[in-house]
């Protein structure tokens, strides 16, 4: 029995490390202007500016890795 309390104390104790590690992401506002049924540009008659929808993205980190030596 103290064996199955300690697995699952440790598996549940990983899961919060893991999210832990989640909350530090940046994120960047992409905007994109709204298109009609005919795919004209709908402007907003009171700033005379096409309407735009705009949504917050993550960015991804890219990773470098070391090239696959090549076999002989």
């Amino acid at each position: 029995m103290k064996q199955i309390i300690a697995a699952l104390t440790l598996a549940f104790a990983s899961t919060l490390v893991y999210a832990g590690g989640e909350t530090a992401k940046e994120t960047t506002k992409v905007c994109v202007d709204v298109k009609d049924k005919e795919g004209k540009v709908v402007i907003d008659p009171k700033t005379k500016n096409p309407k735009q929808q705009c949504k917050e993205m993550k960015v991804h980190k890219k990773l470098e890795g070391t090239k696959v030596p090549e076999k002989k």
